[in-house]
């Protein structure tokens, strides 16, 4: 995973033998309590994200004095931390995620927005919930206007993905299907 300033990325990684990496509510907070102190400070702008129960979806911006090797190393000790935690915590040994985070360079434009809408969509698309918005541990809440999170850069997202200000239109263009073929031009 190589990453640049001054571009978007799409990180996500899984869980070891696709196994789930998050087992109850306070796992999902501690991993996010953990990328808000670990991944932000490394100059980088968070734009959206979503913990799914076996993986998870970022999407970040670099800035002009990112640095790939402190941003790796904060990464490396956040999936350790965390790994760390839940094996304590669950009394297990071993790897909870997959040996190597994948991360994804995205162009501005339809690229980059589909894959924003793409994360938030997740959780619905595996059927672990009806709505986009009953999904507590993604960042569509913050945009949607539901929730006064902190750890996405909404104005910069919203410049950069040309995303509407306001709820209402925000949540309709959000709840659009995505075209496969886009889908799949875009992995």
């Amino acid at each position: 995973m190589k990453l640049y300033p001054n571009q978007l990325f799409h990180i996500y990684n899984r869980g070891n033998n696709r196994r789930k990496v998050f087992f109850e509510r306070e796992n999902y907070l501690f991993f996010l309590q953990k990328m808000r102190e670990m991944l932000l400070p490394k100059k980088i702008e968070m734009l959206a994200y979503c913990l799914m129960p076996n993986h998870f979806h970022l999407m970040i911006s670099t800035q002009d004095d990112f640095e790939h090797q402190d941003f790796s190393n904060a990464f490396r000790i956040l999936l350790s931390s965390y790994t760390r935690a839940i094996n304590k915590r669950y009394d297990w040994v071993g790897s909870v995620f997959q040996q190597n985070s994948k991360a994804k360079a995205l162009e501005n434009g339809i690229y980059a927005q589909t894959c924003f809408h793409y994360i938030h969509q997740n959780p619905m698309k595996a059927d672990l919930v009806q709505k986009i918005e009953d999904w507590e541990f993604s960042s569509y809440r913050d945009y949607a206007g539901l929730r006064n999170g902190t750890l996405c850069q909404q104005s910069t997202t919203r410049l950069l993905l040309d995303l509407p200000n306001d709820p209402e239109n925000f949540i309709n263009l959000s709840q659009k299907v995505i075209d496969p073929e886009l889908l799949e031009e875009i992995w």
